[in-house]
């Protein structure tokens, strides 16, 4: 994505991530903020840090305090550069078209019909700038949920994910992220990469449309393919599968849980075989996978009485060199852990006294992801980001800001 300059007037989660994602591949990503309190996610806290070039400032001023950062601004805005922008301001209306009839992306989550106002809706950006891939992001399209705020939260309970996340008999529950925003962020980077082939062949940009319950929706996969099947609503499962068994926490020594995921009748006789009793894989109501299933209570308390007599990662031990998925319930620190001792690397520091960045997931042969930078302070380079959008159209973007 090296020499592709985007437009990053979205805030929260799903557009800074996906915008994000694209600096993470090359990209030259200008971030734009309202003046004074930027992205809302600045102020989503705690967890906060003490920005170490304010802490410094704050010193020389005689103990002022520091601005603190909000890790939640942070995961999703690395490798951006800032330009703070008052869309109802004049000058500053004009210097963000300027932008964006330079850019070769915009991404924006603005109510749709609302930056008309300003020059920025994709008909003016598109007469300004034909080569321009403007991808808008909403909670519910641009149709006759135009109106709907989009939140994550709201959008996994409409949207279905709730009602299957959770314990039979319990209440309905969500994911413990903000799962959707995440999901319509990889699939805005997917459409705004198709955008952009079709713009090399073509020469012509495109609207990119994603909204977070479509997002969601397409990514419900055999319970959504089950209900179209079936007409008949799934209701959560806890840990387990609707179609496949044993493939969920299993209870071990104290009621520690073990995560065993077994999709084959293989890999079934194998676990029976290292639990030491090969004779479940000939039993008529384990023997296959949809007679697991249909026996589902029976076949748990035969695997959990003999998982009992040790710990989950005793049994991960013993299980994973016969090839049976499973593994201990990490937290987030266990899992940052495996990952690194995988050789995964899955933290890059981005600065003394800066929150260290999630290295990306990508993994290319020949154009490696770029070395993530810490995310912006509001509006850090706006000066000569403004210098140079006042200046020649031919201009190219200062390197070093």
């Amino acid at each position: 994505m090296e020499g592709i300059l985007v437009a990053d007037f979205s805030r929260v989660l799903a557009g800074p991530l996906a915008a994000a994602t694209l600096a993470d591949l090359g990209a030259e990503v200008i971030k734009v903020e309202r003046p004074g309190t930027g992205d809302d996610t600045r102020a989503w806290g705690p967890p906060f840090v003490a920005d170490p070039a304010s802490e410094d400032s704050a010193a020389s001023r005689g103990g002022a305090q520091p601005s603190l950062t909000a890790a939640y601004f942070d995961a999703a805005n690395r490798s951006k550069r800032g330009l703070a922008l008052d869309l109802g301001d004049p000058d500053d209306a004009a210097a963000a078209r300027e932008l964006a009839r330079r850019a070769d992306v915009l991404i924006e989550n603005f109510r749709p019909g609302s930056l008309a106002a300003y020059g920025l809706d994709h008909t003016a950006t598109r007469a300004a700038n034909p080569g321009l891939v403007h991808c808008t992001i909403t909670g519910f399209g641009s149709g006759a949920g135009a109106a709907l705020p989009g939140y994550d939260f709201v959008v996994q309970a409409v949207g279905g994910l709730m009602s299957i996340t959770g314990e039979p008999g319990g209440p309905p529950l969500k994911a413990g992220v903000a799962l959707v925003d995440v999901l319509t962020a990889k699939d805005a980077v997917t459409g705004i990469l198709a955008a952009l082939r079709h713009r090399d062949r073509t020469g012509q940009g495109q609207l990119v449309e994603v909204n977070l319950l479509s997002s969601l929706l397409g990514s419900l996969v055999n319970q959504a393919s089950g209900y179209l099947a079936t007409g008949h609503d799934p209701g959560p499962m806890g840990n387990r599968h609707p179609s496949i068994a044993p493939y969920e926490t299993l209870a071990c020594r104290d009621g520690r849980p073990l995560a065993v995921a077994v999709g084959n009748d293989r890999q079934f006789r194998a676990l029976a075989q290292v639990l030491g009793a090969p004779e479940l894989a000939e039993d008529v109501r384990f023997a296959r996978n949809q007679d697991r299933v249909q026996n589902r209570p029976d076949l748990i308390k035969a695997l959990e009485n003999l998982l009992a007599t040790d710990t989950p990662q005793a049994w991960t031990e013993r299980l994973t060199p016969a090839a049976v998925p499973c593994g201990p319930v990490n937290s987030l620190s266990q899992a940052l852990e495996l990952a690194d001792r995988l050789g995964l690397d899955p933290v890059a520091s981005v600065g003394e006294g800066r929150i260290p960045q999630v290295t990306s997931p990508l993994r290319l042969s020949a154009t490696p992801v770029t070395q993530p930078s810490a995310p912006p302070r509001l509006d850090e380079h706006g000066a000569p980001l403004r210098t140079w959008l006042s200046g020649p159209a031919d201009q190219p973007l200062p390197l070093h800001l």
